[in-house]
This record gives structure tokens, sequence and C-alpha cells, in this order.
């Protein structure tokens, strides 16, 4: 599980795969939620700007395999 470092109370679930360099763009963070592929939590989540906090784990179901990333604070 890769932890991704944030400095804020939150990050939106489109910035933090493109902070994790998951994502090329937030655009393209849409098609993912679409196919059910992102869970937040272990939830499918459906909301491109979803509020994490610290602690939330996001999973992306990718064809190369599932990516797992924890948010943290620094």
């Amino acid at each position: 599980m890769e932890k991704i470092e944030i400095s804020t109370e939150t990050i939106q679930l489109d910035q933090l795969l493109k902070l994790a360099g998951a994502v090329p763009t937030g655009g393209a963070v849409k098609p993912l939620l679409e196919e059910k592929r992102i869970l937040v939590n272990g939830v499918p989540e459906t909301a491109r700007r979803k509020k994490l906090v610290p602690g939330d784990v996001v999973s992306l179901q990718m064809e190369e395999g599932e990516k797992h990333y924890k948010v943290v604070l620094y």
C-alpha cells in the first residue's frame, strides 16, 4: 500500500489519484468511476471530487493489478 501524504485536512479523490501518479489528469478519473474500478474504504465510489481525509484507503483496479493508496497527514 502506497502512502500519499497531504498537508491539508482533506483532498479530492481526483487530486489524490493525480498526485499518486495513477492518472495523468483529474478528468481521467471519470471513466474509472463509471466502470466502478475505484473503491474508497472498500466501497465503490461515484463522485470524482469525493473529499478524502487521513486514514482513507483508495483502491484502484487496473489491468496490471490492483493498487492501494492510503491518505496520511504530514
